[in-house]
């Protein structure tokens, strides 16, 4: 390939996809040991994504001009001995979902003053085997170890056999770099190698934790844990500053990868991630919709000659250019934005100037109605779920009652099984699709040129939470509720649904489906409020959207309670 992002963006696609490998082969012998160790292919492994990793630290530092050389050697050594029969390997979420790049580990790690730098590299799994490569690359080490944390996420812990754990605490003088993603909610995957290496005696100074933000470990921290990681060193760039605010080279400027597919900017780029984009769509902030910062994509607005451009994180590698297949059907069919490509992690969209959302102004009701089902209907006819795979109906019925009773009580739950009692029975009904998972208003614009087109549409199916693939009655629910469809207005969407995939909607399935969306609702915004600080805007406006789905999970309770037919019980929530 010529020299250029592209060319990077695959390399690092290849490290990902070594990691993967590794990571599936290393937790395969795992699951036979019961422990981690060493062995002859995890090591060859390890080499492999190292000097993959160097090849990508050597285009990132040139401005993408030069690769470096992978030893063969590395290449031959994996495939000679013999491997599993079977692996088991696990999208790295942040690659795909939360901006997270191998190039900031490796600058992170290249920042790390020469006399404190770790001379040990122990990457946790799954991600932490590319990232640990990262790190290692970064610091010009050819050796580094993966473990895998297992245990209650909150309170994970090492298993490692006797000699892998007597090599790592060998050195009398060694420096650890721990490497993963996150802090989480908690923290305990990094917290777990450092109470091992502390407890055997490592001072906590010579512990450097290279993290994926600057920030703390969330509320279910232990004690230990929480103090432990405000004293340690944590080096961290943040991927910001890598590519928009503190760029080192001007082949690392994000806008400079945008210009290839629309042209040079002609003003300053604007980060609109964290519901920063809340500020540009709606004239008065008292209309602003609730959002979960954490859980939003990083996001950029490009002015050009040519107009404005919306540059949205999708993912890295194959699953990024997946994306941009799914966005350029959508849009050919005239559903989403116009797309102008996608470079290293960022797909290019156009941004519609002067659009309003849905939750500003519904418009003709029988118009929205129209525009959703064939969106709806064409994510079903041409989506189908490939090997993402959803929650079961049990699944989610489960969840559904659970949720219920921790916010309603334990009778608004036993009503609840009323609803859901035939969940197992009609799984052979399920058809899984893609499903977009996020039909509330403000996610729909009404364009200048009138078009109704539907944004966020790409990945909320692969998210990090229990839904996922689900039948299309799913969205259908999840519209019924969001636009306080009529029972005649949910019908017709019904109808042009089942049109436009050429499959019937079950009714008894919606009917199932329906209170669990909003038990999943309900509950997905009060844990938000977490989030966010307490007494703030945002907090309240998740407050209030609770409040919303469990006013209308109530409702379709007390539908329930007087034996309504299926579909008639659907129509209660809206």
């Amino acid at each position: 390939m010529p020299a250029g992002i592209e060319r990077h963006a695959v390399l690092v696609a290849a490290l990902i996809d070594a990691g993967e490998l590794t990571q599936g082969v290393a937790d395969a012998q795992f699951a036979d040991l019961g422990h981690d160790a060493r062995s002859d292919l995890t090591d060859a492994l390890m080499a492999l994504l190292i000097g993959i990793a160097c090849c990508v630290r050597q285009s990132w530092r040139t401005g993408f001009h030069q690769l470096g050389g992978l030893p063969e050697a590395e290449l031959r050594s994996v495939g000679a001995g013999p491997l599993p029969d079977a692996i088991t390997t696990k999208t790295a979420e942040g690659f795909s979902l939360y901006g997270l790049y191998p190039e900031t580990y490796l600058e992170a790690a290249g920042a790390v003053h020469a006399a404190e730098r770790p001379t040990q590299v122990i990457g946790l799994r799954s991600v932490g085997a590319p990232l640990a490569a990262a790190v290692a690359a970064g610091l010009g080490l050819w050796n580094a170890v993966t473990l895998r944390p297992t245990g209650h996420p909150f309170n994970r812990e090492i298993r490692l056999a006797d000699s892998l754990s007597a090599e790592i605490l060998a050195g009398k003088d060694a420096r650890y770099a721990v490497v993963d993603e996150g802090p989480g909610l908690s923290g305990s995957s990094f917290g777990a190698v450092a109470d091992f290496l502390e407890n055997a005696g490592v001072a906590p100074d010579r512990i450097h934790f290279f993290p994926s933000h600057a920030g703390m470990p969330g509320g279910c921290s232990s004690e230990r844990h929480w103090l432990r990681w405000q004293k340690a060193h944590r080096p961290v760039v943040d991927i910001g500053d890598m590519l928009i605010h503190k760029p080192k080279r001007p082949e690392h400027r994000l806008e400079t990868w945008a210009a290839e597919l629309v042209g040079p900017p002609t003003g300053d780029m604007m980060e609109i991630s964290v519901g920063w984009w809340r500020g540009v769509r709606y004239s008065r902030e008292a209309e602003w919709p609730p959002v979960k910062p954490q859980l939003e994509r990083r996001k950029f607005l490009l002015p050009t000659a040519g107009g404005t451009w919306l540059l949205k994180f999708v993912g890295l590698g194959s699953m990024g250019e997946r994306k941009l297949s799914r966005a350029r059907s959508l849009h050919a069919a005239g559903f989403t934005p116009e797309v102008a490509g996608f470079r290293h992690g960022f797909l290019v969209e156009r941004w519609i100037d002067g659009a309003v959302s849905l939750d500003q102004r519904f418009g003709e009701r029988d118009r929205v109605v129209e525009q959703a089902g064939r969106y709806l209907g064409f994510r079903a006819r041409h989506f189908e779920a490939g090997a993402e795979q959803g929650a079961s109906l049990t699944a989610l019925a489960e969840m559904a009652r659970f949720n219920t009773a921790q916010t309603l009580g334990e009778e608004a739950a036993r009503d609840l099984d009323r609803l859901v009692q035939d969940a197992g029975l009609l799984e052979d009904a399920v058809r899984r699709v893609e499903t977009d998972n996020r039909l509330h208003a403000w996610e729909w614009l009404h364009a200048p040129d009138g078009r109704l087109l539907k944004t966020d549409a790409l990945d909320h199916h692969a998210g990090h939470d229990l839904i996922a693939c689900q039948d299309i009655a799913w969205d259908i629910a999840g519209a019924a509720v969001e636009f306080d469809l009529s029972e005649s207005e949910c019908l017709r969407l019904c109808r042009i649904v089942a049109g436009q995939s050429g499959h019937p909607v079950n009714p008894d399935l919606l009917a199932l489906l329906t209170p669990c969306y909003l038990a999943f609702q309900m509950a997905d915004h009060a844990m938000a409020v977490n989030t966010v600080a307490p007494e703030s805007a945002d907090a309240k406006r998740l407050r209030a959207a609770t409040d919303r789905y469990v006013r209308r999970l109530e409702r379709i309770i007390a539908a329930g309670r007087r034996d309504r037919s299926p579909m008639d019980t659907c129509i209660a929530a809206a």
